[in-house]
């Protein structure tokens, strides 16, 4: 999980005068997700920024549904959500909360307001309120229904309330100031007729309150004290501050307080634009391991461990950034370097034939592995008397500097022997198809051997004793930064490449269970629990060896 004894940001540092000076007596937070989507890599950043500072200063945190759009909401996304939120390991206490719990309470504030004066009943279309409200340059103008009598406007409520209107026929709305700068402010909706079947609480209501009204009175009910978003919702705060002052509201009184959005380069998390990619078939769905959902990360082969450590370095501000993914990636390789265990893998086969081997010659050799972290033990290599080795491992033309496998030239196979390359057999087209080569029984890994020396030093597998698998590597997405206008034509066709005739070494049958590995050169891999089968291994690659990220 997250640091919480570091000082994490601005908004800690409020907090703790806050604490100092007894304005409040405790620190309560929330993660109040709409359930129309699968969380993602911003999610995380979001829920880290409210968790952390709950967490750092000993207070409470809550997971709320913001479930009051029944036309976007399903009962698949709130399951996805506390899943997600679960292997986080986030303490959101024993259950999460639901914005339609408090549907009555919201409806009475809103009568409260329409019994102060302060709320109406419109009859304007929504293209007639929005002409109404003005632009930036503009003023907005009075609706013609704003001055109604507090009775009508509780009569037609309530019919509302009682479904004897059409969706857009009428709307509840906060009465204001329609000449104010910031256009929020101008008499915005505060409830609107949907006559949809809602997830939770079926067709009971056919009025639901708009965001920006049913938000503050939720973290109100709850105990909220500061409610914590990201700044595009910085020009809806006095909105947010004018419905919790209105309400005469007794108690602590939460404050909202904006920090600036994360992005990642070349990276989505648009919820439109990801529903896009998965509905219209470009993705494998929301666990596709090139897209930034949770479910996708942990596909991937993503820790959380990983990414609280990405999230943390990165900071809070208060202003948007974009980081480059590769910083999120060498967080990931920090992470699995001493935890996973190296395996040899061959992804573009060359067979080798070990000549002055018997033919049912086989041996075990001991294999560390993982280099840097011995108390991961140790596995037996069967070596044998023919052998895949990674096709680009030989050249018949090699370039300068080249060192590997050469007709002639010798290396050492690691953790086995010094092979020599003595016959290149190639097929009718001229291409390669088997090296034939003879070990020296001296020169064992770890023998002490020293009497010459090889430059280079190669993976390999046992052609009769690896299993054959699947292996998956993944590349960015895009090819450039997607916007509404190019998302399709801005996919990287290359982003997934499939190799289907790889080989894995047997040990990989005692380790399954771990699921990540270290393939020897290839970088870090997970086994994909979604489409391997007992007799057919896939694996994703996590993330390359090799970083160009710079602290």
């Amino acid at each position: 999980m997250c640091n919480e004894e570091k000082v994490l940001n601005f908004i800690d540092r409020i907090i703790g005068e806050e604490l100092e000076e007894g304005i409040v007596k405790e620190v309560h937070t929330r993660f109040p997700p709409e359930p129309n989507g699968y969380l993602h890599i911003g999610s995380v950043y979001a829920i880290n920024v409210s968790h952390s500072l709950a967490k750092k200063h000993k207070g409470k945190f809550n997971l709320r549904f913001d479930d009051t759009n029944p036309a976007k909401e399903d009962v698949e996304y709130e399951r996805s959500i506390i899943e997600d939120m679960d292997w986080l390991g986030v303490d959101y206490g024993k259950e999460p909360y639901y914005g339609s719990d408090y549907s009555e309470s919201i409806f009475n504030y809103a009568k409260y307001l329409i019994n102060k004066g302060k709320a109406y009943v419109c009859d304007l279309s929504p293209e007639e309120i929005r002409e109404y409200k003005g632009s930036l340059t503009t003023k907005g103008k009075d609706s013609p229904f704003r001055n109604r009598s507090i009775e009508e406007n509780l009569d037609l409520f309530n019919r509302m309330k009682d479904g004897e209107f059409k969706e857009g026929e009428r709307v509840l709305r906060a009465k204001i100031d329609m000449e104010s700068p910031n256009i929020s402010l101008r008499d915005p909706v505060i409830y609107r007729i949907l006559h949809l079947s809602h997830y939770r609480t079926g067709d009971k209501w056919c009025i639901y309150p708009m965001y920006d009204f049913a938000h503050p009175i939720q973290d109100y009910i709850e105990g909220i004290t500061h409610s914590l978003c990201s700044d595009e919702f910085k020009n809806h705060r006095p909105l947010y501050e004018w419905v919790l002052k209105e309400l005469d509201l007794k108690g602590s009184i939460p404050r909202q307080i904006e920090f600036g959005r994360m992005n990642l380069s070349g990276v989505v998390t648009s919820k439109r634009y990801l529903k896009q990619l998965v509905f219209n078939g470009y993705v494998d769905g929301w666990d596709d391991p090139r897209l930034p959902t949770l479910k996708g990360l942990r596909r991937r082969g993503y820790t959380k461990e990983s990414i609280f450590s990405f999230l943390n370095e990165i900071g809070v501000s208060k202003i948007e950034n974009t980081f480059n993914v590769s910083i999120l990636e060498n967080s990931l390789r920090q992470d699995l370097k001493d935890k996973v265990k190296g395996i040899m893998a061959i992804i573009n086969p060359l067979k080798v034939v070990i000549t002055n081997l018997d033919e049912d010659h086989l041996e075990y050799l001991d294999a560390e592995n993982n280099t840097g972290n011995k108390s991961l033990g140790s596995r037996k290599m069967p070596f044998t008397r023919e052998l895949y080795i990674e096709r680009e491992d030989f050249s018949d033309n090699p370039p300068k500097g080249y060192k590997r496998l050469v007709l002639g030239g010798e290396v050492r196979l690691k953790h086995g022997y010094f092979i020599k390359c003595n016959e290149v057999i190639k097929d009718n087209h001229g291409e390669v198809v088997e090296l034939r080569c003879t070990y020296d029984p001296e020169t064992k890994s770890g023998s002490g051997f020293t009497a010459r020396k090889v430059k280079g030093t190669i993976h390999w597998v046992s052609k009769d004793k690896s299993i054959p698998c699947k292996v998956k590597l993944y590349e960015d997405l895009f090819l450039e930064e997607p916007s509404e206008e190019n998302l399709f034509e801005s996919i990287n066709k290359k982003s997934l490449k499939v190799i289907e005739n790889a080989f894995i070494e047997p040990a990989v049958k005692e380790l399954i269970n771990e699921e990540r590995f270290q393939f020897i050169r290839h970088g870090y891999f997970i086994l994909d629990n979604k489409d391997s089968k007992v007799d057919s291994l896939v694996f994703n690659r996590i993330v390359s060896l090799k970083s160009s990220y710079n602290k």
